[in-house]
């Protein structure tokens, strides 16, 4: 992600979480936020080694203090994580902490002998890494078509698919839009702001629940509204909401994840370590996106499936471009990514269809699309002046009247949830896993990324759209 986007996403992460204070990483370049002031570790004899560790570094290293080094926070929990305080969140601004790069550097020499990571830091897992396009969600006529259209089935209670989408939560009228009658799940805290405006990222988590119904009506779907604070959430949090989120309801068939994190590391989140091991012992499927920093670096949790342990557990998605060819200009990439899907220009409902709420465009990203597809990306600060954009100066305010167009792989994600949903029905399927590994063998359709020859999943009642030059 090019620096000015990130700064921009560091913004909007920040006001998100207006109590914590945030750096951007690794030292001082910017591929992920974290945490100032707080390094993990594993809970137990792990977390007295760290402390230890790093009070002996910074004891010895000038301009380090020592004395900041103490526990965080409970010594243990279900995330299996110790939070240890390391230096002044308030010291310095948002480009490093040298604390905790001191820290992390303290345990260089006991990782390698132990031959796995010992400490962390504590990573914001979002789902607005986001880059181009940056006009969305826009409005679609209510009166059109879905994107993709819902296919033909019926929903049987005694055979349905059980998924669980952990994101934002759903809409207070999200079941004026029938796909949804077999939604259920946790609404929208705060759905406008005071001046009734709706606020950034609230229909994420309808928007995906609304994908996967069409692809795949013989679902139950549970949307869980775990990133509700504009998608945002700090990696030791994370864990525990994760582990609240499939206790409510049991381990579903299907997890359906748009959220993630880089770490600049190959080898996963510590604050997920439990979950994961825990995930691995059931049934459940996690599918997850890639992400939208148009890196090849890995993205956690999506990368777990190319760890050979999750393999089996974790299918990690990217984004084709509107057309279902090549890439999609903000998807990440790489060998980590297991399968790509539209993820471009998606259709699906934002609200229900009840009540038209004014949505006004206040984010921002690049001046105009970096690789020259169809579309430009239009959004700037403080306001549109792109095709949305009235010349007045104001902030652009359009209305939502159910439907809308939205682009990330949050959205090519549900799809492929919907369409292993979909091939566990049809294939009277009980493992969702098996389920997986057979679409994707039995697949014989391909898309071009980045020059890699990829495994590529298309709903049938998806439309492809034309995409050319700017």
């Amino acid at each position: 992600m090019a620096p000015r986007r990130f700064h921009e996403q560091f913004d909007q992460i920040q006001r998100a979480l207006p109590g914590v204070p945030l750096a951007m990483g690794p030292d001082d370049s910017a591929e992920f936020i974290y945490e100032k002031g707080v390094v993990l570790a594993r809970d137990g004899e792990e977390a007295q080694v760290v402390e230890d560790t790093v009070r002996a570094h910074f004891t010895a290293t000038e301009g380090l203090t020592a004395d900041d080094v103490r526990r965080a926070g409970p010594r243990t929990n279900r995330s299996g994580i110790t939070r240890i305080r390391v230096g002044d969140p308030g010291r310095g601004d948002r480009t490093a902490d040298h604390a905790v790069a001191g820290a992390v550097r303290a345990l260089r020499e006991a990782e390698g002998r132990t031959g796995r990571r010992l400490v962390s830091r504590n990573h914001v897992v979002s789902i607005s890494v986001n880059a181009c396009p940056g006009d969305e969600p826009v409005p679609a006529p209510a009166a059109g078509l879905p994107n993709p259209a819902p296919a033909d089935g019926a929903h049987d209670p005694d055979s349905a698919v059980g998924v669980l989408v952990v994101d934002t939560g759903l809409m207070h009228d999200y079941r004026s839009y029938p796909p949804l009658a077999h939604t259920d799940g946790d609404l929208q805290v705060r759905e406008r702001d005071e001046e009734g405006v709706l606020q950034q990222y609230v229909g994420h988590g309808t928007f995906i629940a609304s994908l996967v119904a069409a692809v795949a009506p013989n679902t139950d779907v549970t949307v869980r509204n775990t990133l509700d604070d504009c998608g945002a959430v700090l990696e030791d949090e994370f864990g525990e909401k994760l582990f609240d989120a499939v206790e409510q309801g049991g381990w579903p068939d299907i997890l359906s994840l748009s959220a993630g994190t880089s770490n600049g590391r190959p080898d996963g989140l510590l604050g997920l370590d439990a979950f994961l091991r825990a995930l691995r012992a059931q049934r459940t499927l996690l599918v997850a996106a890639a992400g939208n920093n148009a890196s090849a670096t890995p993205f956690w949790p999506a990368a777990y499936g190319s760890l050979p342990e999750y393999a089996d557990a974790v299918l990690s998605v990217g984004a084709l471009r509107a057309d279902g060819e090549f890439g999609a200009c903000f998807s990440n990439h790489g060998p980590w990514v297991r399968v790509y899907a539209p993820g471009e220009r998606l259709t699906g409902a934002l609200t229900g269809f009840a009540t038209p709420v004014p949505y006004v465009y206040q984010h921002s990203t690049y001046d105009s699309c970096r690789y020259g597809f169809g579309y430009a990306c239009t959004c700037r600060s403080p306001r549109h002046t792109g095709v949305l954009s009235d010349g007045s100066g104001k902030p652009d305010q359009v209305m939502f009247e159910g439907f809308a167009s939205w682009s990330g792989t949050s959205f090519a994600t549900p799809l492929v949830a919907g369409l292993v949903a979909a091939h566990m029905t049809a294939n009277k399927e009980t493992d969702p896993r098996a389920a997986a590994r057979q679409l994707l063998e039995n697949n014989a359709e391909f898309a071009e990324v980045r020059g890699a020859h990829v495994p590529a999943l298309r709903p049938a009642g998806w439309r492809p759209a034309p995409v050319g030059p700017s």
